[in-house]
Parts: C-alpha cells; sequence; structure tokens
C-alpha cells in the first residue's frame, strides 16, 4: 500500500462503514478505527446488542470513506474504501483486538467486539497535490 495512503489513514480517527443488511437495505456506522497495514485489515469495535451486530455476515462486502476533521473545499483528501468482513476467526487470526484496545484504551470500557475489513480496495484523493489527484490501491495488485 502507498506511504501517502497509509500516512492519511493512520493521521485520521473516524470512518463510514456501509455495508447492505440481510434485509438487502443500505446501512452506515461510524467508527473509530485503525489500520493493520501487513494484513491490509481496517478494524473497528461495534458495542454489543448495537443494531448492525445482526445485519452483517462474515465476508459481506462493504464501502466506506475516511475524511480528516475539518475539510477546505480547496484541499480535499479523503479516502474510499471497499472490502469484505472478516470472520470471527480471523479478527482473532490477525490479534485485532489487542491492536485496537492499545490505540484505543477507552474501547475497553465498552463491552462488544472487534470487527475487521479486509481491504480490496482504495481511492484516495488528494487535491492538495493538484485538483482530481487520484491514488488508486488494489489488494489484487499487492499479491502479484
Amino acid at each position: 500500500m502507498e506511504p501517502a495512503i497509509t500516512d492519511f489513514i493512520n493521521d485520521n480517527k473516524i470512518a463510514t462503514v456501509c455495508f447492505i443488511t440481510k434485509e438487502g437495505k443500505p446501512y452506515c456506522i461510524n467508527c473509530f478505527y485503525l489500520l493493520d497495514e501487513e494484513n491490509h485489515v481496517l478494524m473497528f469495535k461495534s458495542s454489543s446488542g448495537a443494531s448492525h451486530d445482526e445485519m452483517v455476515l462474515p465476508n459481506a462486502n462493504i464501502a466506506g470513506t475516511i475524511l480528516p476533521d475539518s475539510i477546505d473545499i480547496l484541499k480535499i483528501k479523503g479516502i474510499q474504501f471497499s472490502g469484505k468482513i472478516l470472520s470471527k476467526e480471523d479478527v482473532d487470526k490477525f490479534k485485532l483486538s489487542s491492536q485496537y484496545t492499545k490505540k484505543y484504551p477507552f474501547s475497553l470500557a465498552m463491552p462488544g467486539y472487534i470487527w475487521g475489513v479486509l481491504l480490496e480496495r482504495i481511492k484516495y484523493t488528494n487535491n492538495t497535490l493538484g485538483f482530481g489527484n487520484k491514488t488508486i490501491w488494489n489488494l489484487s495488485d499487492e499479491k502479484k
């Protein structure tokens, strides 16, 4: 993954994650996240009993965005991403819970569990390098 992409992701904190429910309806959540660069996984915590707990299936396709805390229209930067929800076994295998609680210790006070998203595609827009400047990353290119 390009350093410009990982730097932007690591410099920010909140993502919007969107998915389709079992009933075929769109649903979005906002969450604190952490990037596992080595495994290309974006992780976030969900509180126990949250409505989306029952809505998302492992391997479900998801999409989302990451924006900075403040936006300057002329200097827009942001990430659009897509990927798949990991199974609880994969979350355990990658030790995502310990990574997440190390970054966000306050999350220990919130009952719940860690979700993982295997990132498959990222589009990073950085208009500070020129209007419409985009960097595309695909997991499939990384595996070649």
